[in-house]
């Protein structure tokens, strides 16, 4: 019997919790041998979203097959750090060197660089985080936009969702890639995510700016990127001339509207081929006459 541990620290985010619970409980369900537990350093652990949950503070005895896994947190108050009691920080360092495996889910990378287990190791976190921890933590090397990453039994992910994705890559591991298979289908997840895969799509990764304007028109192709979108409908969109949209756009996003629109058409058809379908058919769903222009776009 593999024991998962999941810690619970008060503030934690409850899909940081749930999704790795669902998917090891599923797994479980179907007849793999995962036992759950959940340890706090107090019995009443309240959530970030109100929920006060019931923990044991009394560790089971772990071997070296079972994995501790630490929840992310609330980190709009603590900055993404929550002080671990000196005594909890050891357990996580002692399982580790006894050959155990400890994982994290976003701010809860945090709790593994207090106990030392991120130094001289890479990691990740929820992409908000990443600046914090990797000064917090210098002797660690942060790996950006990536959803988990693992280095000698230590494995983080970037948070929220991601989780899922982190205990499925373990349930492949364990069990094979058709039972993770299985897990996701009965989670209504259509596939498991490689740990490489962006934490944020095009959508997210070119909004970090201070342009209504542009804003207003990334939400028109965002709506309808497969649609035919000129720039003069765009422009008169945004009240402004096709010439200044152009040159605020690419100043706030460093792509052009067309560019940022063939963006969001390229990444739906690589999420069509990767579920199945073929070039052609992804090309046309997206709004490309035939498959040329996708390849041309694929290959840059």
């Amino acid at each position: 019997m593999v024991r998962i541990v999941f810690l619970l620290i008060p503030g934690l985010e409850l899909l940081d919790l749930a999704g790795p619970a669902q998917v090891f409980g599923t797994a479980a369900a179907f007849g793999h041998d995962y036992t759950l537990d959940y340890v706090g350093e107090r019995e009443d652990v309240p959530s970030a979203q109100g929920v006060t949950l019931r923990a044991v503070t009394r560790w089971p005895d772990l071997t070296p097959r079972d994995l501790i896994v630490v929840p992310g947190w609330n980190t709009v108050q603590g900055a993404g750090r929550h002080p671990l009691l000196a005594a909890t920080a050891r357990r996580l360092a002692a399982h580790h060197a006894a050959g155990g495996t400890v994982a994290s889910v976003c701010a809860g990378a945090d709790a593994l660089g207090a106990s030392g287990l991120l130094d001289g190791r890479r990691f990740t976190t929820h992409h908000e985080l990443q600046d914090l921890l990797a000064a917090r933590y210098p002797r660690a090397t942060i790996v950006r936009d990536v959803l988990y990453v693992t280095d000698d039994r230590v494995i983080t992910s970037a948070g929220i969702a991601s989780g899922i994705d982190l205990a499925l890559h373990l349930v492949a591991a364990d069990h094979g890639p058709a039972e993770a298979a299985k897990v996701a289908r009965d989670l209504v997840v259509y596939a498991r995510r490689n740990g490489d895969a962006a934490q944020a799509g095009a959508m997210l990764r070119h909004r970090s700016h201070l342009s209504d304007a542009v804003h207003r028109v990334q939400d028109r192709i965002d709506a309808d990127f497969a649609a035919p979108l000129p720039l003069a409908g765009l422009a008169a969109a945004a009240g402004i001339s096709e010439r200044t949209l152009t040159r605020r756009f690419t100043a706030a996003t460093g792509l052009t509207p067309l560019r940022y629109q063939q963006l969001l058409r390229l990444e739906r058809a690589e999420h069509l081929i990767s579920q199945g379908e073929t070039s052609e058919a992804a090309a046309r769903s997206v709004g490309f006459q035939d498959a040329r222009m996708l390849r041309r776009l694929r290959g840059r």
